[in-house]
């Protein structure tokens, strides 16, 4: 242990191996994830007395922070619309409950504000409050240094008890609990609004689906009929269903072919486009032969991301509708990407700016996409220019302090960057030229960000966790479950019977008012569908960006 003492590095690392390791453990559908368990193996630890450098924590935090307003920024910004105000809904309803609970409990119960602070913290099961309501807490007038440290610890031991009786609730209450309430089989709704969704097949294909009879064919015939023609005069009498899309002449295989070549008897042509377009084109060329080596190549693919203004907010079925591009050249959807989340490549699939669409079908078709809705995403490796202006920025703001009467409010380093970490992904994603922040470097930094946070946190309030269990007892679990089930049962009932929300739709939707990860994956799981998780992203969104404001908010209130 001693010489642990003397190289922290050595203790933030085995907290995190150790609690990921921890938090891999599984009792039915419930794992406590990395994050508690680092915290949990951070706190034992704590209790000898070993020192990390405040500083490190304050670094590590904005990077965890930054990196999570960077990936939630362009579905934050075009999730403030119409379409979306009734899950915006959703959102208040968890704000108010979670802050009023916290808020009656600490009057109530006469908790000092960093209990308080992780009580909220834990059963809204967000992290990020545990960050920004610390810092919140070193900012108040009047307190010593080690009335600081004191309710700082507060709130890392009432956030593990609290996230911990939390995580258990909302997973099984959104995903089996929830169904029988609302007397549905979640496997069945999910998959009948599924193909409701679908409608009657618009050419967009699940990412692990392959069409029994493809839309987009490529064929090879021989030249017979079509001799003495241009490839020019070739696609004219085919129409825009099919394209030539190589050429075998004199021994030689041209992709793509040059317009005005002239095709002989001796030539091949492969035909690439929509099934019956290309059938059909074989009658103003020839027979059909079996495909030549060197002219059978695979189609293309593209990872396209959406930059268009018109685009935004259009489904996929509006996008095949409005740009013959899609259906004349054979090009389909099968994969959406938002941040780091897949969606189902459906019609009614909605569609923004920023999203990463995979595009498959002729090299020619996917160009005339790519060139009207967006561009190529090149998001190869980070731009360190733009990451560090943003954490700067970021910084910049959480030291501005507002006095509301007597109380002083500052979004601090956290909420700051969080701020700017929103505005700066939603302007990379409308300029794709600069700015290049992977979605893999981005979750690796909030990821590794946060744990080392919460490990620092842990580390620093060990020796406080033992006075304060023995002082609140039941109240901490209790409070958990009830700040789970309060907002949530509401938010249920709001969201049948005001809203008309679809029933999977709304139990991915109050998942994601509780930013809960584990919640929609143990939904996912029953429903054997992602259809939950369209409602999910939108919840968990805006909530991941308004749940850390409520920290500093709470402190600024209670701490008056």
């Amino acid at each position: 242990m001693g010489v642990i003492k003397d190289h922290p590095e050595l203790a933030l690392f085995l907290c995190l191996s150790a609690g990921y390791l921890v938090g891999k453990l599984r009792v039915g559908p419930i794992t406590l994830g990395g994050i508690c368990g680092t915290l949990i193996v951070s706190l034992l630890l704590g209790t000898q007395h070993i020192k990390v450098s405040d500083d490190v924590k304050t670094v590590f935090f904005a990077l965890f922070i930054f990196s999570l307003g960077y990936l939630a920024g362009p579905q934050f910004f075009n999730n403030l619309n119409r379409k979306s105000l009734k899950f915006f809904t959703l959102c208040l309803i968890e704000l108010v409950c979670v802050l009023g609970i916290a808020y009656g409990a600490a009057k109530i119960f006469n908790l000092d504000v960093g209990t308080a602070s992780g009580i909220l913290a834990g059963a809204a099961t967000e992290s990020a409050v545990v960050g920004t309501a610390t810092e919140a807490i070193a900012k108040l007038p009047g307190l010593t240094a080690d009335q600081i440290t004191t309710y700082q610890g507060h709130v890392a031991t009432a956030y593990t008890v609290c996230y911990l009786f939390g995580l258990i609730t909302i997973v099984l209450y959104t995903s089996q609990i929830m169904p029988m309430m609302l007397r549905i089989n979640l496997r069945d709704a999910s998959r009948d609004l599924w193909e409701k969704m679908r409608g009657s097949g618009d050419g967009a294909i699940g990412s692990d689906e392959r069409e029994a009879l493809p839309g987009l064919v490529g064929r090879t015939y021989h030249v017979v009929q079509g001799k003495g023609r241009s490839v020019a005069e070739l696609r004219s009498a085919m129409g825009a269903g099919a394209t030539v899309e190589s050429v075998s002449s004199g021994g030689k295989v041209l992709s793509p072919p040059p317009e005005d070549l002239v095709l002989g008897s001796r030539d091949t042509v492969l035909l690439v486009g929509r099934r019956d377009a290309v059938i059909d084109a074989g009658a103003l060329v020839g027979p059909e032969t079996a495909a030549i080596p060197g002219m059978d190549g695979p189609l293309a693919t593209a990872q396209l991301v959406v930059t268009q203004r018109s685009v935004d907010g259009r489904s996929l079925g509006d996008l095949r509708g409005e740009h013959p591009e899609f259906t004349d050249n054979g090009v389909f959807v099968t994969d959406v990407l938002r941040n780091d989340q897949d969606f189902p490549a459906t019609s009614d699939t909605v569609i923004h700016r920023g999203d990463v669409l995979t595009v498959a079908g002729s090299r020619s078709g996917v160009s005339k996409v790519v060139a009207r809705i967006g561009t190529v995403a090149r998001n190869s490796s980070t731009d360190f220019v733009y990451l560090g202006l943003g954490i700067v920025c970021g910084s910049l703001l959480g030291q501005v302090v507002i006095h509301a009467g007597d109380i002083p409010l500052s979004l601090g380093t956290g909420g700051g960057c969080l701020i700017s970490g929103l505005i700066f992904g939603w302007f990379r994603s409308r300029r794709q030229t600069f700015g290049a922040f992977p979605p893999q470097a981005a979750t690796t930094l909030k990821d590794m960000g946060l744990a080392i946070f919460i490990a620092c946190t842990g580390l620093a309030s060990g020796s406080e966790a033992g006075p304060l269990l023995r002082q609140y007892g039941a109240l901490l679990p209790v409070s958990g479950i009830l700040m789970v089930l309060v907002p949530a049962t509401i938010s249920l009932v709001v969201g049948r019977s005001l809203l008309k929300i679809e029933k999977p739709l709304l139990i991915g939707a109050i998942a994601g008012q509780q930013c809960s990860t584990p919640a929609i994956t143990s939904i996912t799981q029953v429903a054997q569908s992602s259809v939950p998780m369209l409602g999910y992203t939108i919840t968990y969104t805006l909530s991941n960006f308004l749940l850390p404001l409520t920290g500093p908010v709470l402190v600024g209130v209670l701490g008056s």
